[in-house]
């Protein structure tokens, strides 16, 4: 076996008006910082730490996240995520995220950025109460727009579950291998954006939520930006070349789903802006 295996296994605890990090255990080269608590309802404000930067072919990451009942947390990352060229088999990493009653997790990594050729298979699962709150976002990067690098070669498996009370209410998965360049190019496919955002919301329906985003938002971006309202889960959407431009829209849309549906705006964790 090559490649670094990495474990990071995390449970919050609600106790005298903070969530608290009870325990954690931790294999390899994943950690925390301690948490900060900057919201005055004592939401744990908690980073997520991969101390090498980057992974290489055959490193396996694998992180485990539980929140007792009422615990708020917002995870994320210092900051990109970076899959390099695999020259020694697959990478892997998977998120694991337990909800428990009344809890809200908002799980929010800076981005992925996907170096040619790596070869990659990214799985986040999040199991929730019923009553339990779910904001999180995925942005991927296919290559280095910024240094001319494209996603030509390589591999990508990306898969998100959400389920509620054990039944799924959101499911997808992405899958581009051998010559990318071909999907990436195609307009019913990416046309040849490489920056890719999803943001999901899992909790109290908000009424007018979607309409004022679109008025708001789509009119702001200048490549594509979509908030699509469904059953039990609302879902934006961005498809460009500016990772500035999709967190701008996505930190906007953050902010309108938190004071719609939690009952307070975002707070802004304050590694962003270091």
């Amino acid at each position: 076996m090559t490649g670094w295996c990495a474990e990071l296994e995390l449970w919050f605890e609600k106790s005298h008006g903070l969530t608290r990090l009870v325990r954690r255990r931790h294999v390899g080269p994943l950690a925390v910082q301690r948490p900060f608590y900057p919201e005055a309802d004592g939401s744990a404000h908690v980073y997520l730490l991969h101390p090498p930067g980057g992974v290489a072919g055959g490193d396996q990451l694998a992180i485990n996240c539980h929140l007792g009942p009422r615990a708020c947390t917002v995870l994320t990352t210092p900051g990109a995520t970076k899959f390099y060229r695999s020259q020694a088999g697959l990478s892997t990493q998977h998120t694991t995220i337990n909800v428990g009653v009344g809890a809200i997790c908002e799980y929010l990594p800076q981005e992925t950025i996907l170096f040619d050729g790596a070869d990659v298979s990214i799985n986040t699962r999040i199991s929730l109460a019923a009553d339990a709150i779910y904001l999180g976002w995925e942005f991927f990067s296919f290559g280095r727009p910024a240094c001319g690098e494209r996603f030509l070669t390589g591999s990508a498996r990306q898969r998100l579950e959400i389920a509620r009370d054990g039944s799924p209410i959101w499911f997808e998965q992405l899958r581009v291998s051998g010559t990318a360049a071909r999907l990436l190019d195609e307009p019913f496919a990416f046309a040849g954006q490489p920056i890719v955002g999803t943001m999901v919301y899992a909790g109290p329906m908000i009424e007018n939520a979607v309409g004022k985003m679109r008025e708001t938002l789509g009119h702001a971006a200048r490549h594509v930006f979509a908030v699509t309202q469904l059953e039990r889960v609302i879902v934006c959407r961005y498809l460009g070349n500016r990772m500035s431009e999709g967190k701008a829209l996505f930190l906007h849309a953050w902010d309108a789903l938190r004071e719609g549906g939690i009952g307070k705006g975002a707070a802004v964790p304050r590694i962003w802006a270091t």
